[in-house]
């Protein structure tokens, strides 16, 4: 059993996978942030399913891009639950879990990094990264992308449309990504490959504005 988490985004996701089977997913909402409301998501989901943290095989977070400190909410979250159940940890992209939803041999995922600019990444149909995760201008990283046998993924197509070369395919992944990353950390978790909570770590790809700041 996997209970998995997204707070990346105002638009989070909560969701629990049996077996690789989806028992339920949840989608947030939270413009205030997830910090102060978190918790009695997940206790209300596992309360539902006559469940406890107990009981769970493994823990998942998407671990960015994304809100700084959204990133650092949802990586906190199953950390702590992990430390207080001894069971492991399994960080996931959110770049990654877009490619899940897609079905080419190549997957080139991208989310709104606003200021312009995009992350983007190259996934094959077994989600093994293929290009490393970039923060660039869509136009830019349009032409690092293999001309033939690629798609391209986003939660928000209508963002990226007016940009992409016809004959890419434009996929819509759901809002909420919670399930696919308890797919992807239940895959890890049947191969011996989810960590120890301490060593999981954000995946930002961008610095922050307070470190963009200091350096000016």
């Amino acid at each position: 059993m996997i209970l998995a988490l997204d707070t990346t985004s105002e638009f989070g996701s909560i969701a629990l996978v049996e077996q690789g089977a989806a028992v339920e997913e949840v989608l947030l909402h939270a413009p205030d942030g997830f910090g102060h409301v978190l918790y009695d998501y997940i206790r209300r989901l596992l309360d539902r399913h006559h469940l406890g943290v107990q009981d769970m095989d493994c823990f998942a977070a998407a671990n960015g891009p994304g809100s700084f400190t959204g990133v650092r909410i949802g990586l906190a979250a199953v950390q702590g639950l992990a430390e207080a159940t001894g069971k492991r940890v399994a960080a996931v992209s959110n770049l990654q879990a877009l490619a899940y939803f897609g079905s080419a041999v190549l997957r080139a995922t991208v989310l709104d990094a606003r200021r312009g600019e995009v992350y983007g990444a190259i996934y094959d149909r077994d989600l093994n990264p293929r290009a490393p995760e970039v923060v660039m201008k869509f136009p830019d990283w349009i032409k690092t992308l293999p001309p033939v046998g690629i798609e391209i993924i986003s939660a928000n197509p209508e963002l990226f449309a007016p940009f992409t070369p016809p004959g890419i395919p434009m996929i819509t992944a759901p809002r909420a990504l919670a399930s696919a990353i308890a797919q992807i950390a239940w895959k890890r978790h049947i191969a011996g490959e989810t960590a120890d909570p301490a060593a999981v770590d954000a995946n930002y790809v961008r610095r922050s504005d307070a470190e963009l700041l200091w350096k000016e």
